[in-house]
Protein backbone atom coordinates (compact mmCIF):
# COMPACT_ATOMS: atom_id res chain seq x y z
CA UNK A 1 0.00 0.00 0.00
CA UNK A 2 1.43 3.38 -1.02
CA UNK A 3 1.06 6.68 0.84
CA UNK A 4 -1.09 8.00 -2.02
CA UNK A 5 -3.43 5.00 -1.93
CA UNK A 6 -3.83 5.36 1.81
CA UNK A 7 -4.44 9.11 1.61
CA UNK A 8 -7.01 8.64 -1.14
CA UNK A 9 -9.07 6.51 1.24
CA UNK A 10 -8.65 8.99 4.09
CA UNK A 11 -9.80 11.91 1.96
CA UNK A 12 -12.78 9.99 0.60
CA UNK A 13 -13.86 9.02 4.10
CA UNK A 14 -13.24 12.48 5.61
CA UNK A 15 -14.23 14.97 2.87
CA UNK A 16 -13.43 18.64 3.35
CA UNK A 17 -11.25 18.12 6.46
CA UNK A 18 -8.11 19.61 4.92
CA UNK A 19 -6.21 20.14 8.17
CA UNK A 20 -6.80 16.52 9.15
CA UNK A 21 -5.65 15.32 5.73
CA UNK A 22 -2.46 17.37 6.10
CA UNK A 23 -1.68 15.98 9.55
CA UNK A 24 -2.31 12.39 8.48
CA UNK A 25 -0.13 12.72 5.37
CA UNK A 26 2.69 14.14 7.46
CA UNK A 27 2.73 11.10 9.75
CA UNK A 28 1.97 8.43 7.16
CA UNK A 29 4.75 9.65 4.85
CA UNK A 30 7.24 9.02 7.65
CA UNK A 31 5.96 5.73 9.03
CA UNK A 32 4.71 3.88 5.93
CA UNK A 33 8.10 2.18 5.29
CA UNK A 34 8.06 0.86 8.86
CA UNK A 35 4.47 -0.38 8.53
CA UNK A 36 5.27 -2.14 5.25
CA UNK A 37 8.35 -3.82 6.68
CA UNK A 38 6.71 -4.83 9.98
CA UNK A 39 4.08 -7.55 9.42
CA UNK A 40 2.42 -7.13 12.82
CA UNK A 41 1.69 -3.44 12.09
CA UNK A 42 0.44 -4.13 8.59
CA UNK A 43 -1.72 -7.13 9.48
CA UNK A 44 -3.25 -5.37 12.50
CA UNK A 45 -4.15 -2.39 10.25
CA UNK A 46 -2.61 0.00 12.76
CA UNK A 47 -2.64 2.99 10.41
CA UNK A 48 -6.27 2.48 9.47
CA UNK A 49 -7.18 2.33 13.15
CA UNK A 50 -5.04 5.32 14.10
CA UNK A 51 -6.78 7.69 11.69
CA UNK A 52 -10.25 6.70 12.92
CA UNK A 53 -11.17 8.40 16.23
CA UNK A 54 -12.23 6.06 18.99
CA UNK A 55 -15.10 8.44 19.69
CA UNK A 56 -16.41 11.81 18.48
CA UNK A 57 -18.92 13.60 20.70
CA UNK A 58 -21.03 16.42 19.24
CA UNK A 59 -23.58 18.29 21.32
CA UNK A 60 -25.47 21.57 21.43
CA UNK A 61 -24.55 24.27 23.93
CA UNK A 62 -27.43 26.66 24.67
CA UNK A 63 -26.70 29.77 26.72
CA UNK A 64 -28.19 33.15 27.50
CA UNK A 65 -26.39 36.48 27.13
CA UNK A 66 -26.64 39.43 29.51
CA UNK A 67 -29.50 40.88 27.49
CA UNK A 68 -31.60 37.75 27.83
CA UNK A 69 -31.02 36.58 24.25
CA UNK A 70 -30.58 32.83 23.72
CA UNK A 71 -27.63 31.53 21.68
CA UNK A 72 -26.81 28.03 20.44
CA UNK A 73 -23.25 26.84 19.86
CA UNK A 74 -21.84 23.44 18.99
CA UNK A 75 -19.66 21.50 21.40
CA UNK A 76 -17.26 18.80 20.20
CA UNK A 77 -14.84 16.36 21.80
CA UNK A 78 -12.68 14.10 19.61
CA UNK A 79 -11.30 11.21 21.66
CA UNK A 80 -8.71 9.95 19.19
CA UNK A 81 -6.64 7.25 20.88
CA UNK A 82 -6.26 5.90 24.42
CA UNK A 83 -3.69 3.14 23.85
CA UNK A 84 -1.09 4.55 26.24
CA UNK A 85 -3.28 6.40 28.73
CA UNK A 86 -6.45 8.43 29.31
CA UNK A 87 -7.36 10.89 26.57
CA UNK A 88 -5.48 14.19 27.00
CA UNK A 89 -5.79 17.38 24.98
CA UNK A 90 -7.09 20.91 25.08
CA UNK A 91 -10.41 22.63 24.56
CA UNK A 92 -10.52 25.43 21.99
CA UNK A 93 -13.22 28.13 21.91
CA UNK A 94 -13.00 29.91 18.57
CA UNK A 95 -15.33 30.57 15.61
CA UNK A 96 -13.15 28.41 13.32
CA UNK A 97 -13.68 25.24 15.37
CA UNK A 98 -15.24 22.33 13.48
CA UNK A 99 -14.84 18.56 13.54
CA UNK A 100 -12.06 18.41 10.93
CA UNK A 101 -9.89 20.95 12.75
CA UNK A 102 -10.28 19.09 16.04
CA UNK A 103 -9.52 15.74 14.39
CA UNK A 104 -6.26 17.22 13.09
CA UNK A 105 -5.35 18.53 16.54
CA UNK A 106 -6.36 15.28 18.26
CA UNK A 107 -4.36 13.21 15.76
CA UNK A 108 -1.27 15.36 16.37
CA UNK A 109 -1.88 15.10 20.11
CA UNK A 110 -1.63 11.30 20.01
CA UNK A 111 1.98 11.43 18.82
CA UNK A 112 2.93 14.50 20.83
CA UNK A 113 1.73 12.85 24.04
CA UNK A 114 3.53 9.65 23.12
CA UNK A 115 6.79 11.58 22.75
CA UNK A 116 6.55 13.08 26.26
CA UNK A 117 7.08 9.59 27.77
CA UNK A 118 4.05 10.24 30.02
CA UNK A 119 1.02 7.88 29.99
CA UNK A 120 -1.43 10.02 28.00
CA UNK A 121 -3.64 9.31 25.02
CA UNK A 122 -4.72 11.95 22.51
CA UNK A 123 -7.87 14.06 22.27
CA UNK A 124 -9.04 17.57 21.43
CA UNK A 125 -12.28 19.45 21.81
CA UNK A 126 -13.99 22.79 21.92
CA UNK A 127 -16.72 24.93 20.44
CA UNK A 128 -17.36 27.59 17.81
CA UNK A 129 -18.15 29.96 20.71
CA UNK A 130 -16.05 33.14 20.73
CA UNK A 131 -15.23 34.39 24.26
CA UNK A 132 -13.85 37.70 22.93
CA UNK A 133 -16.13 40.59 23.74
CA UNK A 134 -18.21 38.53 26.15
CA UNK A 135 -18.71 39.47 29.79
CA UNK A 136 -17.46 37.20 32.55
CA UNK A 137 -21.04 36.17 33.30
CA UNK A 138 -21.70 35.28 29.67
CA UNK A 139 -18.53 33.20 29.52
CA UNK A 140 -19.50 31.52 32.79
CA UNK A 141 -22.97 30.63 31.53
CA UNK A 142 -21.54 29.20 28.33
CA UNK A 143 -18.88 27.16 30.15
CA UNK A 144 -21.46 25.77 32.59
CA UNK A 145 -23.73 24.73 29.72
CA UNK A 146 -20.78 23.18 27.84
CA UNK A 147 -19.66 21.17 30.87
CA UNK A 148 -23.21 20.06 31.70
CA UNK A 149 -22.99 17.82 28.64
CA UNK A 150 -19.26 17.06 28.52
CA UNK A 151 -18.98 15.91 32.16
CA UNK A 152 -20.58 12.56 31.29
CA UNK A 153 -17.61 11.58 29.12
CA UNK A 154 -14.56 12.84 31.03
CA UNK A 155 -12.74 11.96 34.25
CA UNK A 156 -9.24 11.72 35.76
CA UNK A 157 -8.77 8.19 34.40
CA UNK A 158 -10.87 8.62 31.24
CA UNK A 159 -10.36 11.98 29.52
CA UNK A 160 -8.57 15.01 30.97
CA UNK A 161 -9.14 18.22 28.98
CA UNK A 162 -6.97 21.33 29.23
CA UNK A 163 -7.02 24.85 27.86
CA UNK A 164 -6.19 26.00 24.34
CA UNK A 165 -7.00 29.03 22.21
CA UNK A 166 -9.86 30.92 23.85
CA UNK A 167 -9.73 28.79 26.99
CA UNK A 168 -7.57 30.32 29.71
CA UNK A 169 -7.62 30.20 33.50
CA UNK A 170 -11.00 32.00 33.59
CA UNK A 171 -12.68 29.44 31.36
CA UNK A 172 -10.92 26.51 33.04
CA UNK A 173 -12.21 27.78 36.39
CA UNK A 174 -15.82 27.94 35.23
CA UNK A 175 -15.57 24.52 33.55
CA UNK A 176 -14.01 22.89 36.60
CA UNK A 177 -16.50 24.50 38.97
CA UNK A 178 -19.43 23.09 37.01
CA UNK A 179 -17.80 19.64 36.82
CA UNK A 180 -17.29 19.68 40.60
CA UNK A 181 -20.92 20.73 41.13
CA UNK A 182 -22.27 17.94 38.90
CA UNK A 183 -19.99 15.14 40.13
CA UNK A 184 -19.68 16.25 43.77
CA UNK A 185 -15.97 15.49 43.74
CA UNK A 186 -12.70 17.39 43.57
CA UNK A 187 -10.49 15.49 41.13
CA UNK A 188 -7.81 16.36 38.61
CA UNK A 189 -10.19 16.13 35.67
CA UNK A 190 -8.98 19.35 34.00
CA UNK A 191 -5.47 20.75 33.78
CA UNK A 192 -4.42 24.39 33.59
CA UNK A 193 -6.16 25.10 36.89
CA UNK A 194 -5.40 28.05 39.15
CA UNK A 195 -2.44 27.51 41.48
CA UNK A 196 -4.56 27.74 44.63
CA UNK A 197 -6.97 25.01 43.51
CA UNK A 198 -4.87 22.23 42.01
CA UNK A 199 -2.84 23.86 39.24
CA UNK A 200 0.84 23.36 38.58
CA UNK A 201 3.62 25.90 38.58
CA UNK A 202 5.18 26.47 35.12
CA UNK A 203 1.97 25.39 33.33
CA UNK A 204 1.28 28.81 31.71
CA UNK A 205 4.92 29.03 30.64
CA UNK A 206 5.34 25.40 29.60
CA UNK A 207 4.68 25.47 25.84
CA UNK A 208 6.87 28.51 25.24
CA UNK A 209 9.62 27.34 27.58
CA UNK A 210 9.51 23.86 26.05
CA UNK A 211 9.87 25.17 22.49
CA UNK A 212 12.96 27.10 23.56
CA UNK A 213 14.41 24.11 25.42
CA UNK A 214 13.91 21.98 22.30
CA UNK A 215 15.58 24.62 20.15
CA UNK A 216 18.48 24.74 22.61
CA UNK A 217 18.92 20.97 22.21
CA UNK A 218 18.94 21.35 18.41
CA UNK A 219 21.43 24.22 18.56
CA UNK A 220 23.72 22.18 20.81
CA UNK A 221 24.10 19.56 18.05
CA UNK A 222 25.95 22.28 16.10
CA UNK A 223 27.81 23.52 19.16
CA UNK A 224 25.65 26.64 19.22
CA UNK A 225 23.55 28.35 21.91
CA UNK A 226 21.12 31.27 22.14
CA UNK A 227 23.81 33.70 23.23
CA UNK A 228 23.99 36.53 20.72
CA UNK A 229 21.30 35.05 18.46
CA UNK A 230 18.64 37.22 16.82
CA UNK A 231 15.21 35.64 17.24
CA UNK A 232 11.83 36.23 15.59
CA UNK A 233 8.61 35.09 17.28
CA UNK A 234 5.09 35.18 15.85
CA UNK A 235 2.01 35.63 17.98
CA UNK A 236 1.71 37.61 21.19
CA UNK A 237 -0.32 35.27 23.36
CA UNK A 238 0.73 32.86 26.05
CA UNK A 239 3.13 30.75 23.95
CA UNK A 240 4.84 33.72 22.29
CA UNK A 241 5.20 35.63 25.54
CA UNK A 242 6.94 32.85 27.41
CA UNK A 243 9.03 31.90 24.40
CA UNK A 244 10.37 35.47 24.43
CA UNK A 245 10.92 35.33 28.19
CA UNK A 246 13.00 32.15 28.02
CA UNK A 247 14.99 33.31 24.95
CA UNK A 248 15.92 36.47 26.85
CA UNK A 249 16.95 34.37 29.85
CA UNK A 250 19.23 32.23 27.65
CA UNK A 251 20.93 35.22 26.05
CA UNK A 252 19.06 35.65 22.76
CA UNK A 253 17.45 38.83 21.44
CA UNK A 254 13.79 38.69 20.41
CA UNK A 255 12.97 41.35 17.81
CA UNK A 256 9.39 40.52 16.71
CA UNK A 257 5.97 39.62 18.04
CA UNK A 258 2.70 39.74 16.12
CA UNK A 259 -1.07 39.48 16.09
CA UNK A 260 -3.68 39.29 13.34
CA UNK A 261 -3.15 42.98 12.50
CA UNK A 262 0.57 42.69 11.78
CA UNK A 263 4.05 42.48 13.28
CA UNK A 264 5.95 44.72 15.66
CA UNK A 265 9.70 44.95 14.91
CA UNK A 266 12.08 46.18 17.61
CA UNK A 267 15.71 45.86 16.57
CA UNK A 268 16.76 46.97 20.06
CA UNK A 269 15.23 43.77 21.40
CA UNK A 270 12.05 43.05 23.35
CA UNK A 271 13.76 42.82 26.73
CA UNK A 272 12.19 41.80 30.04
CA UNK A 273 10.92 45.29 30.84
CA UNK A 274 9.26 45.67 27.44
CA UNK A 275 7.89 42.13 27.64
CA UNK A 276 6.27 42.89 31.01
CA UNK A 277 4.57 45.92 29.45
CA UNK A 278 3.40 43.80 26.51
CA UNK A 279 2.02 41.08 28.79
CA UNK A 280 -0.07 43.72 30.52
CA UNK A 281 -1.23 45.02 27.14
CA UNK A 282 -2.32 41.61 25.86
CA UNK A 283 -3.41 39.82 29.02
CA UNK A 284 -5.03 42.61 31.06
CA UNK A 285 -5.94 45.44 28.70
CA UNK A 286 -6.67 43.10 25.74
CA UNK A 287 -4.95 45.60 23.43
CA UNK A 288 -3.41 45.24 19.98
CA UNK A 289 0.28 44.68 19.22
CA UNK A 290 0.46 47.96 17.25
CA UNK A 291 0.33 49.84 20.58
CA UNK A 292 3.82 48.51 21.35
CA UNK A 293 5.30 50.49 18.46
CA UNK A 294 3.51 53.61 19.65
CA UNK A 295 4.89 53.20 23.17
CA UNK A 296 8.56 52.29 22.58
CA UNK A 297 11.01 54.42 20.59
CA UNK A 298 12.78 52.60 17.76
CA UNK A 299 10.01 50.03 17.29
CA UNK A 300 7.92 49.91 14.12
CA UNK A 301 4.64 48.25 13.22
CA UNK A 302 4.51 46.24 9.99
CA UNK A 303 0.80 46.27 9.25
CA UNK A 304 -0.51 43.14 7.57
CA UNK A 305 2.90 41.42 7.68
CA UNK A 306 4.14 38.31 9.45
CA UNK A 307 7.65 38.20 10.94
CA UNK A 308 9.13 35.83 8.38
CA UNK A 309 10.65 38.44 6.06
CA UNK A 310 12.79 39.79 8.94
CA UNK A 311 16.40 38.45 9.01
CA UNK A 312 17.08 36.25 12.04
CA UNK A 313 19.05 33.28 13.33
CA UNK A 314 16.20 31.42 15.03
CA UNK A 315 12.44 31.57 14.40
CA UNK A 316 9.54 30.49 16.61
CA UNK A 317 6.19 30.31 14.76
CA UNK A 318 3.85 30.51 17.75
CA UNK A 319 0.58 31.92 16.40
CA UNK A 320 -1.52 29.48 14.38
CA UNK A 321 -1.50 26.63 11.87
CA UNK A 322 -0.16 27.14 8.33
CA UNK A 323 1.29 30.57 9.05
CA UNK A 324 4.56 29.81 7.21
CA UNK A 325 4.14 29.20 3.48
CA UNK A 326 6.83 27.97 1.09
CA UNK A 327 7.53 31.60 0.17
CA UNK A 328 7.89 32.51 3.85
CA UNK A 329 10.18 29.53 4.43
CA UNK A 330 12.40 30.53 1.50
CA UNK A 331 12.58 34.08 2.87
CA UNK A 332 13.64 32.80 6.28
CA UNK A 333 16.38 30.59 4.85
CA UNK A 334 17.59 33.31 2.47
CA UNK A 335 17.83 35.81 5.34
CA UNK A 336 20.02 33.54 7.45
CA UNK A 337 17.61 31.62 9.67
CA UNK A 338 19.11 28.22 10.48
CA UNK A 339 16.80 27.02 13.28
CA UNK A 340 12.99 26.86 13.46
CA UNK A 341 11.17 25.56 16.53
CA UNK A 342 7.38 25.40 16.27
CA UNK A 343 5.43 26.74 19.24
CA UNK A 344 2.08 26.44 17.43
CA UNK A 345 0.45 23.31 16.03
CA UNK A 346 1.40 22.68 12.38
CA UNK A 347 2.31 26.34 11.67
CA UNK A 348 4.30 25.44 8.55
CA UNK A 349 2.61 24.26 5.36
CA UNK A 350 3.86 20.98 3.82
CA UNK A 351 5.56 23.00 1.07
CA UNK A 352 7.29 25.14 3.69
CA UNK A 353 8.49 22.05 5.55
CA UNK A 354 10.04 20.77 2.31
CA UNK A 355 11.94 24.06 1.95
CA UNK A 356 13.35 23.73 5.47
CA UNK A 357 14.35 20.09 5.01
CA UNK A 358 15.95 20.75 1.61
CA UNK A 359 17.95 23.61 3.11
CA UNK A 360 19.23 21.35 5.89
CA UNK A 361 18.35 23.73 8.69
CA UNK A 362 17.41 22.68 12.21
CA UNK A 363 13.65 22.27 12.03
CA UNK A 364 11.64 21.16 15.08
CA UNK A 365 8.04 20.23 14.18
CA UNK A 366 5.25 21.14 16.57
CA UNK A 367 4.49 17.62 17.79
CA UNK A 368 8.00 17.58 19.27
CA UNK A 369 8.90 21.22 19.87
CA UNK A 370 5.65 22.37 21.51
CA UNK A 371 5.04 19.25 23.59
CA UNK A 372 6.07 21.12 26.74
CA UNK A 373 2.53 22.30 27.39
CA UNK A 374 0.98 18.87 27.50
CA UNK A 375 4.03 17.54 29.32
CA UNK A 376 3.42 19.88 32.25
CA UNK A 377 -0.30 19.11 32.02
CA UNK A 378 0.73 15.50 32.58
CA UNK A 379 2.84 16.58 35.54
CA UNK A 380 -0.19 18.46 36.89
CA UNK A 381 -2.17 15.21 36.65
CA UNK A 382 0.55 13.45 38.65
CA UNK A 383 0.56 16.13 41.33
CA UNK A 384 -3.25 15.99 41.58
CA UNK A 385 -3.19 12.20 41.93
CA UNK A 386 -0.64 12.48 44.76
CA UNK A 387 -2.36 15.53 46.30
CA UNK A 388 0.89 17.47 46.36
CA UNK A 389 2.45 20.48 44.64
CA UNK A 390 6.02 20.44 43.36
CA UNK A 391 8.07 23.66 43.59
CA UNK A 392 8.73 25.71 40.47
CA UNK A 393 12.30 24.45 40.15
CA UNK A 394 11.18 20.81 40.24
CA UNK A 395 8.56 21.26 37.50
CA UNK A 396 10.97 23.25 35.33
CA UNK A 397 13.66 20.60 35.77
CA UNK A 398 11.24 17.84 34.75
CA UNK A 399 10.06 19.91 31.75
CA UNK A 400 13.60 20.39 30.51
CA UNK A 401 14.36 16.69 30.96
CA UNK A 402 11.24 15.74 28.98
CA UNK A 403 12.15 18.10 26.12
CA UNK A 404 15.68 16.68 26.09
CA UNK A 405 14.30 13.12 25.96
CA UNK A 406 11.99 14.08 23.07
CA UNK A 407 14.99 15.50 21.22
CA UNK A 408 16.96 12.31 21.84
CA UNK A 409 14.11 10.18 20.46
CA UNK A 410 13.84 12.38 17.37
CA UNK A 411 17.55 12.08 16.70
CA UNK A 412 17.49 8.31 17.23
CA UNK A 413 14.82 7.79 14.58
CA UNK A 414 15.58 10.72 12.29
CA UNK A 415 19.36 10.94 11.99
CA UNK A 416 20.75 10.38 8.51
CA UNK A 417 24.48 10.97 8.37
CA UNK A 418 25.19 14.45 9.70
CA UNK A 419 21.61 15.61 9.23
CA UNK A 420 18.65 14.93 11.53
CA UNK A 421 15.19 14.95 10.01
CA UNK A 422 13.24 15.87 13.13
CA UNK A 423 9.92 15.45 11.28
CA UNK A 424 10.66 11.83 10.47
CA UNK A 425 12.19 11.21 13.89
CA UNK A 426 9.22 12.62 15.82
CA UNK A 427 6.66 10.77 13.74
CA UNK A 428 8.39 7.41 13.99
CA UNK A 429 9.19 7.67 17.70
CA UNK A 430 5.63 8.66 18.54
CA UNK A 431 4.11 6.03 16.27
CA UNK A 432 6.05 3.00 17.48
CA UNK A 433 5.04 3.45 21.12
CA UNK A 434 1.35 3.84 20.29
CA UNK A 435 1.33 1.05 17.69
CA UNK A 436 2.98 -1.45 20.03
CA UNK A 437 0.48 -0.61 22.79
CA UNK A 438 -2.44 -1.09 20.37
CA UNK A 439 -1.15 -4.53 19.37
CA UNK A 440 -0.63 -5.54 23.02
CA UNK A 441 -4.26 -4.63 23.82
CA UNK A 442 -5.83 -6.58 20.96
CA UNK A 443 -8.43 -5.54 18.44
CA UNK A 444 -10.25 -2.79 20.35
Amino acid sequence: MSVEDFMRRVVEKNPGEVEFHQAVRDVVSSVMPIVQSTPRYYEAKILERLVEPERVLIFRVPWEDDGGQIHINRGIRVEMNSAIGPYKGGLRFHPTVYVGLLKFLAFEQVFKNSLTTLPMGGAKGGSDFNPKGKSNREVMRFCQSFMTELFRYIGPDTDVPAGDIGVGVREIGYLFGQYKRLKNEFTGVITGKGLNWGGSLIRPEATGYGAVYFAAEMLATRKESFKGKTVTVSGSGNVAQYTAEKVNELGGKVITLSDSDGTVLDMNGIDSEKLTWLMNLKNIRRGRISEYAEHFDGAEFLEGHRPWEVPCDVAFPSATHNEISAEDARALVKNGCFCVSEGANMPTTPEGVEVFLAAGILYGPGKAANAGGVAVSGLEMSQNALHINWPREEVDRRLREIMASIHTACVRHGKDGDFTNYVKGANIAGFIKVADAMIDQGLV
